[in-house]
């Protein structure tokens, strides 16, 4: 009897991706979501840009092997893209042109390993400047920099860029940047140091996946189980279920991706 596999979604971005499997993080709120469904697999590198992380694509997305590739991929970069010239964190820095043709290479990446995958972009979130002055003096005290290595406004030509490019490849997109900030107060409630998120931006940020992912056909309510569930199982014989059960499968006959030009943004 072959053992079935759970499809994969993996999340690829910066260090608001790597820290998503944190308590109250989106990345284990959708492990969560999609339980015995698929996989989530987190593939997230503080500091990380994209001129960086495209070092990384071959590895990470190897275009031959034997393993199946993800049904979903969730591009989360821009954060450090965005950092100032002439700042503390400038090597950092991507300029906005070569940021979207970085994207861009990405994308026809993933969809040269799988055209049915669904690709999900994810702009940079907004950037609460005071509360990065504040997070500086808390660690650095008097010495902490001057001037700010990101400003809002400049994180928020490259989320225009990231929604752009998902508008120009029918992609998904969604718009972190101007999502958050529909919410009065959203610097104290969804950042906790003025970049990265709190409990309560994480779980805009997972609402946004799901909602992408359902769009996309990839609703965790309409996939399979890996498994029987237990209310399926027979006391006496519990070898019926499994048996009756195709568990040789194709995990991947669940996701019917629908490609369209769509920016999800909060109603």
């Amino acid at each position: 009897m072959a053992v079935p596999v759970r499809p994969q979604m993996v999340l690829f971005g910066d260090s608001i991706t790597e820290q998503s499997f944190r308590p109250g993080g989106w990345g284990a709120a959708l492990a969560d979501s999609y339980s015995r469904k698929a996989d989530i697999v987190v593939r997230g590198y503080g500091g990380y840009n994209t001129r960086w992380a495209l070092f990384l694509l071959h590895q990470i997305f190897p275009l031959t092997g034997s393993t199946s590739p993800p049904v979903a991929v969730t591009i989360f970069f821009g954060a450090n893209d965005a950092v100032l010239l002439g700042r503390q964190s400038e090597k950092q820095h991507v300029p906005l042109n070569e940021y979207k043709d970085n994207l861009r290479k990405m994308i026809s990446h993933l969809k040269e390993m799988s055209p049915k995958m669904v690709v999900v972009l994810i702009a940079p979130p907004p950037v609460d400047e005071d509360g990065r002055e504040q997070y500086a003096k808390s660690l650095y005290g008097e010495k902490a920099r001057k001037l700010p290595e990101r400003t809002n406004e400049v994180t928020g030509t490259y989320a225009r860029k990231c929604v752009e490019l998902a508008e120009e490849m029918q992609i998904l997109c969604i718009d972190t940047w101007s999502v958050m900030q529909q919410t009065e107060g959203w610097q104290k409630s969804f950042l906790r140091d003025g970049l990265h998120l709190t409990e309560e931006g994480n779980g805009v940020v997972h609402s946004e996946v799901v909602r992408a992912l359902n769009g996309a056909g990839l609703a965790a309510e309409e996939m399979q189980l890996d498994f029987p569930h237990h209310s399926a199982i027979d006391g006496v014989h519990p070898e019926i279920a499994f048996q009756s059960q195709d568990l040789s499968h194709d995990v991947t006959c669940c996701a019917v991706p629908i490609f369209r030009k769509i920016v999800m943004s909060r109603e």
